[in-house]
């Protein structure tokens, strides 16, 4: 199980990024328009650097829903790999079976 202040702090920063995520677009949108005049674009990106560092998508850690363990993440499962093993060795996870060969 993974330290619960590491899980809560990335639920916070889920949450800040849900919350800028729209402002964190439109800004991306007008810094990377090439129509634009430069000093337009280079506002956006000043704008862009004043939000909070935690409202940027990728500080944003996958992270197993069961145990919280960031390393070895399957996304399809959002399941760390040991607890996909466990899960799928007692037939809790449909549609995934052992494979022998």
């Amino acid at each position: 199980m993974a330290k619960l202040s590491s899980v809560n702090k990335n639920e916070k920063r889920r949450k800040m990024v849900a919350k800028y995520a729209p402002k964190y677009a439109k800004l991306k949108a007008i810094a990377n328009d090439t129509s634009l005049d430069d000093t337009e674009r280079l506002i956006a990106r000043l704008k862009m650097a004043e939000l909070p560092r935690n409202g940027n998508p990728t500080r944003i850690r996958n992270r197993c829903e069961l145990t919280g363990r960031p390393r070895g993440y399957y996304r399809k499962f959002r399941l760390a790999r040991v607890m996909l093993r466990d899960l799928a060795n007692k037939g809790l996870i449909p549609g995934v079976v052992k494979s022998s060969w």
